[in-house]
């Protein structure tokens, strides 16, 4: 067997994990330096540097000005929890999930809110369900982009504008990388430690009007925790969505998300972020194209990430083995990237089928994605020698 000779060249920048995802380019330690530590969040300048969160997040997205953009605990999860305890149970709900989050989701719904009129939409992974089956007169609760699964929707056009219920979006591996159609989206949630490579711990709650107008006028059945609550006597907490947070957040991730935000304001704004993630995905998608070992885990191109992409291992060799041997493949692939320091943290998630998940995310540099292509073909040479030498 012919020696398996090594790329010459190495990724920069080695951090390809989905979450946390790499700091932007070119980042240091000193983009933190003017983080008010020690300092109370309620004060002017804790207030100012919540608010300016706020502003550059709404400036960037291209929020609409009528609606409300609020900095909530526990990161996405405590975001998109506080929209299902606060909202569901006025109506029925349909619940999509084709990936774990999703299916998370569904879980709490049905386990834990326990309600009774939910009806589920479901997916193995790489596809989508069946969207033109979804009621609109319903609540309905869905990812955006599937970080587990790399299968995301391609568009909002499957939800009616003339909605009678509420769509609620965890947006989180979506937001600053693919174009969100607010007009059709009541709750967005997000964290800041995906696309644009934030540290984690804080979530963000983005609600329209028509959110606003269910909080105020609907109480639901179960006792509310304390950081889920965002209303008071039938009316919304203003200051939730003016930078006043419900629990203590950490000036410094505030700073981290602010530098961020204004690295993005830098390059473009979010036609730049997204051309970035476009450019990255578009690499592997290419490498894919040219490579049979290897397949992209969404079956359709049109559902395919461009932030969180996953691979499978399509060598029939490979195919042929065992679940676990198969997953073993993988995970050795991973290993030897990492050894070799060019590509940290890039195994499929937990439940996923086995194979590769690399962060695409506009903090990304092309040329490392590029250069990290070789190795990816290395790494599967290099398993490929072994599986050979354990059947001789």
């Amino acid at each position: 067997m012919a020696d398996i000779i090594a790329p010459e060249v190495r990724p920069a920048n080695t951090h390809f994990s989905s979450g946390p995802c790499s700091k932007r380019p070119g980042w240091t330690i000193e983009a933190l330096s003017n983080a008010p530590l020690g300092r109370s969040h309620r004060a002017k300048v804790g207030k100012e540097k919540l608010k300016l969160a706020i502003d550059l997040t709404r400036e960037i997205l291209q929020v609409p000005a009528d609606y409300r953009i609020g900095i909530v605990p526990a990161s996405d999860t405590g975001a998109v929890e506080m929209a299902l305890w606060s909202l569901l149970g006025e109506r029925g709900v349909d619940m999509l999930a084709w990936e774990s989050f999703g299916a998370g989701w569904v879980t709490d719904v049905v386990k834990q809110l326990k309600l009774k009129d939910v009806r589920k939409f479901e997916a193995d992974y790489g596809l989508l369900p069946n969207l033109a089956e979804v009621d609109f007169d319903r609540d309905v609760v869905f990812t955006w982009n599937g970080t587990t699964s790399g299968v995301r929707v391609p568009n909002a056009d499957f939800i009616p504008a003339d909605r009678k219920g509420l769509t609620i979006c965890d947006a989180t591996s979506a937001a600053f990388a693919q174009n969100l159609d607010f007009a059709k989206l009541d709750v967005v949630t997000f964290s800041w430690q995906k696309v644009l490579g934030g540290e984690g711990g804080h979530g963000m709650l983005i609600v329209s009007p028509r959110a606003v107008a269910r909080l105020e006028s609907y109480v639901p059945a179960w006792p509310l925790p304390k950081i889920f609550r965002m209303t008071k006597g039938g009316k919304l907490i203003e200051g939730i969505f003016t930078g006043e947070t419900i629990n203590t957040p950490s000036m410094l991730c505030v700073e981290d998300y602010i530098d961020a935000l204004q690295w993005a304001k830098s390059l473009g704004g979010l036609d730049a972020l997204i051309a970035r993630a476009d450019a990255n995905a578009g690499v592997i998608h290419d490498f894919v194209a040219a490579n049979g070992w290897i397949a992209n885990l969404a079956q359709v191109d049109e559902t395919r990430s461009n932030t969180s992409v996953c691979l499978t291992i399509a060598d029939p060799e490979v195919l042929a083995l065992p679940a676990d041997q198969q997953g073993a493949f993988a995970k050795g692939m991973v290993s030897i990237l990492e050894k070799q320091g060019v590509a940290l943290d890039i195994g499929a998630y937990r439940d996923a089928p086995a194979g590769l998940r690399i962060w695409a995310g506009a903090t990304i540099e092309t040329a490392d994605m590029k250069a990290l292509m070789p190795w990816l073909t290395f790494a599967y040479q290099t398993q490929k020698a072994t599986l050979a030498k354990a059947a001789a």
